[in-house]
């Protein structure tokens, strides 16, 4: 099996269209039709349903999906141990980021690293914590910013960077604006404003409130920190957020919550565990400065 097969395959798993697929890939439609027949071929088995408007996996081509992004991603490992072995860093870096993590100015980390390894290309993907860490496991991603309740994760190394307290925010006029110690009980009843689900800050409130079975009503989504403090200080919800964000400029007030409500923010950086993780990400993350600072 050739791994420009591979490549081919994935582009055009990821695209879902085989002109999308071949233009980033940089090779004619009919090379890339090709190609695929001959992985086809030699697997003995269809790997996407075809129609005039896209393409679809078959059961054979999920199966091949997850195996040939690993595949992959061990070949360019592969290439990069050599380039190690003969003092040069080459190769790719996909770092995901999820935005408003504030404790690592990571566009100049990336410009620090492109100066010190300018043969590597660098693509940065901005997502929720949640899908990103799945993107670490399954190889898409080498190195991601991520905000969790730090637990484990199988077969990833969260390394923290900052880990702080979950507050509430209100409007100043609000029920609970001079509480302290909230507890969850005290919010019920509440409508909330709140960020996608796969924000990490979200999945932290929700898990919360399950344990705590108090519904948490989400009536405002949102993807942007400071259009969800806007919210709260127009009194149109209250929310759960870090006192990082909590701390922004605006005319919302922060509340304490009662110690043990909601398990705690942390800001790690996590790369894949033992052997998958790689040489740039490892040079990426030996640049991150000692003591993380404000973005």
């Amino acid at each position: 099996m050739e791994l420009r097969h591979l490549e081919h395959f994935v582009a055009v798993a990821e695209q879902k269209h085989f002109t999308r697929a071949a233009e980033a890939m940089s090779i004619s439609q009919s090379g890339l039709s090709a190609s695929i027949r001959a992985l086809e071929r030699e697997l003995r088995a269809s790997l996407f349903v075809r129609n005039t408007r896209s393409v679809e996996l078959t059961e054979a081509g999920r199966a091949l999906l997850c195996e040939g992004r690993r595949t992959l991603a061990a070949a360019e490992a592969a290439k990069d141990a050599v380039a190690a072995v003969q003092g040069l860093l080459r190769g790719h870096l996909t770092v995901g980021l999820e935005q408003c993590l504030g404790v690592v100015d990571v566009p100049a980390l990336l410009a620090k690293f492109r100066s010190a390894y300018p043969g590597v290309e660098i693509e940065v993907r901005q997502a929720g914590s949640t899908p990103m860490l799945d993107e670490l496991a399954s190889g898409r991603l080498d190195v991601a910013f991520v905000a969790t309740a730090g637990d484990p994760v199988d077969g990833l190394d969260l390394r923290p960077l900052s880990r702080e307290s979950m507050v509430l925010v209100c409007a100043p006029d609000h029920r609970l604006a001079k509480a302290s110690g909230v507890t969850l009980d005290d919010l019920a009843g509440e409508s909330f404003v709140d960020f996608d689900p796969t924000w990490g800050a979200r999945a932290i409130s929700d898990r919360a409130f399950t344990t705590a079975g108090v519904a948490h009503p989400v009536t405002i989504e949102v993807n942007d920190v400071h259009t969800l403090l806007a919210l709260v200080a127009h009194d149109l919800g209250v929310a759960l957020v870090p006192e990082r964000i909590a701390a922004k400029r605006g005319d919302h007030v922060t509340v304490s919550l009662a110690p043990g409500t909601a398990s705690d923010w942390q800001v790690s950086v996590a790369v894949p565990t033992g052997s998958a993780a790689s040489l740039a990400a490892d040079a990426l993350i030996g640049m991150l400065p000692t003591t993380a600072g404000h973005a």
